[in-house]
């Protein structure tokens, strides 16, 4: 069968909704294509873990340590899931780690800003995890099997993260003066990289066709922005807390909220590497892991002598 007779085989069964499954037969640009969007989401489910990570032991009470940190051991989980879910399309996870650690792959803009105050960490449960959770859930539907199921179990955790945020944030809307000012000062510096979250404009978006026409993708990144500012637009009241942009509005006709113009530097700038925390982030996951060697040789000696062990026993019987 030539390779356009399986082209058309494979497109015919994404354009039924059927899902891929890694034995499957699929372009090459198509694996590589998950392997780098995947690879990247796990990337930044870890490296998401740092900023939020340094707070756990300062949160305002045992109650909130014990969230917190619940929360972070989530993000580690969700990160498993994935590199889990890129080893399906024949990379090892190895392979994927270095290439996050020599700047090859790429995670998340967002998670090279500095988290402040504790005011930050909910504004990254608000923000961030709320622009997260608007890609994932589209990802639940995604056309690759491994990729849309681990979505639909990090949905659901996500979802706890946003209202931990929210409601943090709440308390803070309601408390003293300076408890006020330092959440309306959190929402001023996550409110324009949390939009920054959802890529370059579908103009500039160099996989965005493709990956429509694979069902990799459900929605364009401009989509996904507009439906994150409506549904943020909307929440900011009940905080009482004040967007960042003075272009913000309700347009009537458009049922839908305007809104002013990213600043497309800063975005290009944090992505290539210069952001306010890129360089403190890489070096965090590169002496993590290299100080979890060990870990790793251990755990490869146990297996080999269990499998030794186990095909004695086989030989035996």
């Amino acid at each position: 069968m030539s390779v356009q007779e399986l082209e058309k085989i494979f497109q015919d069964k994404i354009d039924r909704e059927v899902r891929i499954e890694p034995k499957d037969w699929m372009p090459d640009a198509y694996r590589k294509t998950l392997i780098r969007q995947i690879s990247q989401h796990a990337h930044s489910e870890i490296v998401g873990m740092l900023p939020e990570g340094n707070w756990i032991t300062r949160a305002p009470s045992l109650k909130r340590k014990a969230i917190l940190l619940a929360k972070v051991q989530d993000e580690a989980g969700h990160g498993l899931y994935l590199y889990a879910a890129t080893e399906t399309l024949g990379i090892t996870r190895e392979q994927t780690i270095d290439d996050l650690h020599s700047g090859k792959a790429k995670y998340s803009s967002i998670f090279n800003y500095p988290t402040i105050t504790w005011a930050d960490i909910g504004a990254i449960g608000w923000l961030v995890d709320g622009a997260a959770i608007l890609n994932q859930v589209m990802l639940c539907r995604t056309s690759y099997g491994p990729y849309a199921r681990a979505n639909i179990r990090i949905c659901k955790e996500e979802s706890f993260h946003q209202r931990q945020g929210f409601e943090i944030l709440l308390v803070l809307s309601q408390g003293t003066p300076e408890q006020k000012a330092m959440l309306q000062d959190a929402v001023d510096r996550w409110w324009w990289p949390s939009l920054m979250m959802f890529g370059p404009r579908d103009s500039e978006s160099t996989h965005s066709d493709q990956s429509t026409q694979w069902k990799i993708k459900r929605k364009s990144n401009d989509e996904l922005r507009q439906q994150f500012v409506d549904m943020i637009a909307e929440q900011a009241k009940i905080l009482q807390v004040t967007l960042p942009d003075p272009e913000l509005k309700w347009n009537a006709e458009k049922k839908q909220y305007d809104w002013g113009e990213i600043d497309w530097n800063e975005f290009w700038n944090v992505v290539k590497g210069n952001g306010p925390c890129n360089k403190q982030r890489l070096d965090a996951r590169k002496k993590a892991h290299d100080n979890g060697a060990w870990v790793r040789e251990a755990a490869k000696a146990y297996a080999d002598k269990r499998k030794e062990r186990e095909e004695k026993e086989i030989k035996v019987a």
